[in-house]
């Protein structure tokens, strides 16, 4: 599962920076250290909610989703809107 999981978001992030490329977009440095922060966090929320729920804790699997599920969604918003944000400006 996780080798699929792997591809996946190597795919995802060959192309995100092959569309950047083709947009002439660029991220600033701390765009991408909350990218890569916000993505990791939504990666161990993944592990974490699927490996509580094989041990049978469905109300761990769900604080996983809570406490480190939404603030990865919040950090991969703000990377998207700084970004957004930055490209409508020029």
């Amino acid at each position: 599962m996780w080798f699929i999981i792997g591809l996946a978001v190597g795919a995802l992030l060959l192309g995100l920076i092959w569309l950047m490329k083709r947009s002439n977009v660029s991220l600033t440095w701390y765009e991408w250290l909350i990218g890569v922060i916000g993505l990791s966090m939504l990666l161990f929320t993944a592990q974490n909610f699927f490996g509580s729920l094989a041990e049978v804790e469905p109300k761990a699997a769900s604080m996983f989703l809570l406490v480190t599920g939404l603030p990865s969604l919040i950090l991969l918003a703000i990377v998207w809107q700084l970004a957004a944000r930055r490209t409508k400006k020029a």
